[in-house]
């Protein structure tokens, strides 16, 4: 009886310390994926705002847990992207297909027009930062320690794991999803979805995208206003990573947020959008022309006059 009891004290320790890594592992893919979002790619790429030195510094470890490069080079070819969209010089080009964009460009000879577009965009700005060149300057070492040392010993001296059960999903698994979150907005968010601001574009309106990465699926709109710090019309709508700046540029660390007018919006969509743009999504809704708003409240005036009467 007392051997029954023992091992289910045991079973009981192991599922409890298994649950404790798996949370660890979730919480730190959730986490550390906003110095990607918020950080690698809003901030450091598109300059969509600015912001102090602690949250760069903040968002420049959390981008070094996630083990994509060192910020410098990923906004580098994130620029290049940008700027040479679906040609041979897109570092990622969608038109290769989804291996190629997915990871097939990370492991591949870069294309000799990447490497002479790579050459010529500006990246004054970030060499002038000194939290991105000490990054740049000492990335194998904080590599090992953030991604690799203290992920795989947190749980080994916190709760007693295993070493290997922490090297496996608190590194392997993590790294691997995180990795594939990421890289699903080179792939899936370039082939499938709607494309509500620019059809003659690849980049489409993904929400399993943006539900897995953190906002960053509202890809058409993105590469339209690649300037907008929310990177999606609709702000903090399946947008975790707006709502993280928000939060920010309350404290004061985050400022100068850039955005777009919502006439620039509805004429781009117009122009050149492939007509999935929402127009008006019901009554209460702010874009309701005044006249019909107006009819509509005259009508309502009526029906109540009509039951009155009754």
């Amino acid at each position: 009886m007392q051997q029954k009891v023992f091992q289910s004290d045991v079973n009981c320790a192991s599922q409890t310390t298994d649950d404790n890594l798996k949370t660890l592992a979730f919480l730190t893919i959730y986490i550390t994926g906003f110095g990607i979002t918020a950080g690698a790619h809003r901030l450091w790429s598109h300059r969509a705002y600015k912001a102090k030195w602690p949250l760069r510094l903040l968002l420049v470890v959390l981008f070094t847990v996630t083990g994509q490069r060192h910020v410098y080079v990923w906004a580098l070819d994130h620029r290049v992207h940008h700027k040479y969209s679906e040609t041979e010089a897109d570092p990622h080009n969608a038109k290769r297909g989804f291996f190629f964009s997915h990871v097939g460009w990370l492991v591949l000879t870069p294309h000799p027009k990447v490497v002479e577009k790579r050459k010529a965009v500006d990246m004054s700005d970030l060499e002038a930062d000194p939290i991105v060149m000490w990054q740049k300057k000492l990335y194998p070492l904080l590599f090992a320690i953030f991604n690799l040392f203290l992920p795989i010993a947190i749980p080994v001296y916190y709760w007693d794991e295993t070493l290997w059960n922490s090297f496996w999903i608190n590194f392997n698994m993590r790294f691997t999803i995180t990795l594939n979150m990421a890289f699903f907005v080179n792939s899936l968010a370039h082939m499938w979805g709607q494309k509500p601001y620019d059809r003659n574009i690849s980049p489409v309106e993904n929400l399993a995208v943006s539900l897995a990465a953190l906002g960053e699926g509202w890809h058409n709109y993105h590469h339209v206003f690649p300037w907008d710090y929310k990177t999606g019309e609709l702000g903090n709508v399946y947008n975790p990573s707006t709502t993280f700046i928000n939060f920010f540029a309350k404290l004061g660390w985050a400022y100068d947020l850039k955005s777009v007018s919502k006439g620039m919006i509805a004429r781009r969509a117009e122009k050149t959008g492939d007509g999935s743009h929402p127009q008006i999504w019901g009554y209460g809704d702010s874009d309701i022309e005044k006249e019909d708003q107006e009819e509509l409240e005259a009508m309502a005036e009526e029906k109540e006059l009509f039951k009155k009467e009754d």
